[in-house]
């Protein structure tokens, strides 16, 4: 995995029905989506907790799984936490499965 805390994470996805938000680094994430390594949090973040994970893991969870259809906005930038996470969506977009995460991963070109 790469050192989340020395790499700008830009490329964030905001799953609302579940309060999670996948970042992506901006480097080191080649080949298949299922593979890359993201961190996952909540939006909150109260308790400071961050999941660095395989993407492919956390598409695959009951979680995530069992919440479909998710509406899932792009940001690059928010403000504040908790009730106060005001992400400054690029584009949202509702999707119904993974194959479709990843056609929105692929015209952000992710």
């Amino acid at each position: 995995m790469w050192k989340a805390e020395k790499q700008e994470l830009t490329k964030k996805f905001h799953f609302q029905e579940i309060d999670r938000v996948i970042e992506f680094p901006n480097s080191g994430n080649r080949g298949k989506y299922m593979e890359y390594h993201v961190r996952i949090k909540s939006s909150d973040n109260a308790n400071g907790t961050v999941e660095l994970t395989v993407l492919g893991r956390f598409l695959e969870s009951l979680e995530v799984e069992n919440k479909y259809p998710h509406i899932v906005g792009y940001f690059k930038e928010s403000e504040g936490e908790g009730p106060r996470f005001k992400p400054k969506y690029l584009e949202i977009r509702k999707v119904a499965t993974i194959e479709e995460f990843w056609l929105f991963l692929n015209a952000l070109d992710i």
